[in-house]
């Protein structure tokens, strides 16, 4: 009777860990179906030449920070009309609101999230984390284009940045890069 009761229990646990490993990918087949959490492309993406001029995109733009984190930023304009192809460049202000040094990583979004293949930044401040000296206010530009393969049928995107406080693991990561090993 015990025996029983253990090789449920055994396969229940295996179960539940199978059942967790496979949680990623289906989040991420999950967001696909939806158009969820567009994750964009963290490379920067090759110049582009051939612009559609028969239609127009919007995009906008959006900046999300937690409570607590010492950064204000802000896109100059909120939204830009796009020809597919065309290369655009629009300017971020980011300031560090805090009397000490600070670094700050931006880790973009876009949405639809069918779309984000589509978007392609060629230049970003969201490549590297962004060393601030304290209450530093700097420009940033984005410069992005939106691929002439982009489907007929969306004719908007957002692209989101959520804006971390990422001080102390660069500073760890730096004193472990420069302390000698000891080993």
């Amino acid at each position: 009777m015990h025996a029983a009761l253990v090789k449920k229990l055994v396969l229940t646990v295996i179960g539940m860990f199978a059942f967790a490993f496979a949680l990623v990918p289906l989040y991420d087949v999950f967001c696909e179906v939806t158009g969820l959490n567009g994750k964009p492309d963290m490379d920067a993406a090759e110049t582009s030449y051939l612009v559609d001029k028969s239609r127009s995109v919007d995009v906008s733009f959006i900046t999300q920070t937690k409570q607590g984190v010492p950064f204000s930023v802000r896109a100059k304009e909120f939204s830009v009309a796009v020809k597919p192809g065309e290369m655009s460049e629009l300017v971020f202000v980011a300031k560090n609101l805090s009397s000490e040094q600070r670094v700050m990583q931006a880790i973009p979004s876009v949405s639809p999230g069918k779309a984000a293949k589509y978007l392609h930044k060629v230049a970003c401040f969201c490549f590297d984390r962004q060393p601030f000296e304290p209450n530093q206010e700097v420009e940033f530009k984005l410069v992005f284009y939106v691929d002439t393969s982009l489907p007929e049928n969306v004719q908007e995107l957002t692209l989101s940045y959520a804006i971390f406080d990422i001080s102390e693991v660069a500073q760890q990561r730096d004193t472990s890069i420069t302390q000698p090993f000891t080993g």
